[in-house]
């Protein structure tokens, strides 16, 4: 089943049973999807990277908004954002955890061959394509830095 499906699929649970915060989050992806098909030069379907893409896209939009408005003080705003963001999470993969981010960076830090942080931006591009949707970008980057300096 792909995403599009799913996604289809699980707006009918949420309409059926009437939850309406839940049915806006599943909205906003399905618009932002078939948005990305609809788009001049697109491919018929998209493919499953891409879809995951656009997943990450938007649950960070919604992490940092959420975030935003907590610092801002407008508990009401982030508290919706942060509900979208966890919707929107459900479809992403499990994020990897630091101990296991850590070891897999230092395998591709050996790999570059990379020995100080002026070699980060090598390490970056293997590193954020190789665990694309499995860390956060910021997290791969406080941790190839953190591991180039040692």
């Amino acid at each position: 089943m792909s995403l599009k499906q799913k996604i289809n699929e699980d707006i009918k649970q949420a309409m059926l049973a009437k939850k309406k915060e839940e049915l806006t989050a599943l909205r906003s992806i399905k618009s932002a999807i078939l948005l990305a098909e609809t788009e001049k030069g697109a491919a018929e379907e998209l493919t499953e990277e891409a879809e995951m893409k656009i997943l990450m896209k938007a649950a960070k939009q919604r992490k940092e908004s959420g975030e935003l408005f907590k610092k801002e003080g407008r508990q009401d705003l982030a508290e919706k954002e942060l509900f979208e963001y966890e919707i929107i999470a459900r479809y992403l993969p499990k994020q990897m955890e630091e101990a296991e981010l850590k070891e897999v960076l230092a395998g591709i830090i050996a790999q570059v061959g990379a020995t100080s942080p002026a070699d980060m931006g090598k390490v970056m591009g293997v590193a954020t394509k190789q665990l694309a949707g499995k860390a956060d970008g910021r997290k791969i980057s406080t941790l190839v830095r953190a591991l180039l300096v040692n």
